[in-house]
């Protein structure tokens, strides 16, 4: 069958089930992998998607018949997929997850030992260029299927960096989305002083409830009701395999990306005072300011998994936060881990006599939009426009995407990596220019042909 390259994205592979990604792509991509990377052993994870058995089927017949021995893990989060890169000696592990995408999305993640991701710099778009040579003859010997079960390991790793001694009784809701969340948050607070209050844990592809993605609102209605409703202390979201953590505080409210890394900066710098902390370009400004507080070095980098772990292991960061809930941990392997992150946050909390409400609003001084996304074929265009225009600007510059910065406000501008989709952000001094400030960005969008999403 004719496979459609466009599924081949920076950080992994991802479609439509069953017309772009499939178990026959699979076969075709694993040729194609056999070929980029030579790997002799190959771990295979995946989550709770329904064509997620089918895709780990087309990968494990053609590598067993390329003589590949395989460990399969069965189901697991992907932070599990760098738990076993980083302690395992496998030479790739593959992970099959569409992440927070919706049910009739699938694709897969790559890493090699180390763990390294792969990305179109390191191999992705290799893979994909290799996918018209063909298939490769079999084996002389054909390759092993062995079960491994990984979850205790890694669950000793994960509880190896919280003291558990710092945890208090708190009233926790946690919403998994039926995604893998469920599943690990089941594995990791038995024992520890937290009423839970569970909603949606059964994984399942279907997501009759909502699609795990706690960016999109409405998805988080329920969980916001049940913390007023139950009088919790907190409330906790994960996507659909379960790498990032969105928190909502004891008033109902998402608490930001930003605020969540200023707040595990802070508590990160009291137990280990000088150490560099990273976060992207998207991060609002009281993370640097609360970094330089607590006697920390912070750095801004650019938005991306692969790029984050990269800086992380060149500056040695011990912490590094995204605006999207992804949180990267130094000791687990320079990668995400959505549960780790909560556990941290619930150590932060123990050690506190006020409530997360309490802490969000003491941090949240910089008004900020939220990310306003357009589509638009003419992204070229627009981030060329802001990059000879905006000639007032105090400075600007390309880290990722088009940042413009003035005395009381600043904006960044970034493509997605996609589809035609351009993205704003907007923070501010005060809610009065950030109010006046996005109206005027959104109508310079608009002008350039970018229609609100």
């Amino acid at each position: 069958m004719n496979l459609d390259l466009s599924i081949f994205k920076d950080y992994d592979v991802r479609g439509i089930y069953p017309n772009q990604m499939n178990g026959d792509v699979a076969k075709q991509i694993a040729y194609a992998i056999i070929r980029q990377f030579h790997p002799k052993t190959v771990a295979i994870c995946r989550d709770m998607r329904l064509s997620g058995e089918e895709i780990r089927n087309g990968f494990v017949e053609v590598f067993t018949k390329l003589g590949v021995n395989i460990f399969d893990a069965g189901l697991v989060g992907t932070e599990m997929q760098y738990f076993i890169a980083g302690t395992k000696d496998y030479d790739l592990v593959i992970m099959i997850s569409a992440s927070h995408n919706p049910s009739e999305y699938n694709g897969f993640k790559m890493v090699l030992k180390g763990p390294i991701a792969v990305t179109s710099d390191s191999g992705m778009y290799a893979v994909r260029d290799f996918i018209k040579d063909g298939p490769l003859p079999d084996a002389p010997t054909a390759g092993t299927v062995v079960k491994i079960d990984v979850w205790a390991d890694w669950k000793a790793k994960v509880m190896s960096l919280i003291d558990v001694s710092t945890f208090k009784k708190m009233n926790i809701v946690v919403d998994a989305g039926n995604g893998m969340a469920g599943k690990i948050v089941e594995a990791i607070f038995p024992g520890l002083p937290f009423e839970l209050t569970p909603l949606y844990f059964e994984p399942d592809g279907h997501f009759p409830n909502h699609t795990p993605n706690p960016l999109i609102a409405k998805n988080n209605e329920m969980l916001q009701k049940t913390i007023l409703e139950k009088h919790a202390d907190v409330g906790l979201t994960f996507d659909g395999d379960a790498d990032r953590m969105f928190l909502v505080d004891d008033k109902g409210r998402i608490v930001s990306g930003t605020i969540t890394t200023a707040l595990l900066a802070r508590y990160i710098l009291k137990k280990f005072p000088g150490e560099i902390i990273l976060y992207n370009a998207i991060c609002g400004r009281i993370v640097p300011k609360i970094v330089a507080q607590y006697g920390g070095k912070s750095q801004r980098v650019r938005v991306g998994h692969s790029y984050i772990k990269t800086y992380m292991r060149e500056t040695g960061a011990i912490f590094a936060g995204e605006h999207s809930g992804h949180y990267y941990h130094r000791d687990f392997f320079r990668a995400e881990s959505g549960i780790l992150t909560a556990l941290m946050v619930l150590s932060l909390l123990g050690g506190e006599t006020k409530k997360l409400s309490e802490l969000v609003d003491e941090l949240d001084v910089y008004p900020a939009s939220g990310e306003i996304n357009f589509t638009t074929e003419k992204i070229p265009q627009i981030i060329e426009a802001i990059k000879t225009g905006f000639t007032d600007a105090a400075s600007k510059d390309e880290l990722d995407g088009m940042s413009v910065w003035y005395p009381t406000y600043w904006f960044n501008v970034r493509a997605s990596k996609t589809e035609p989709v351009i993205r704003l952000n907007v923070e501010a001094d005060t809610k009065e220019i950030l109010d006046i400030k996005t109206k005027e960005l959104m109508e310079f969008m608009k002008s350039m042909g970018a229609i609100v999403k």
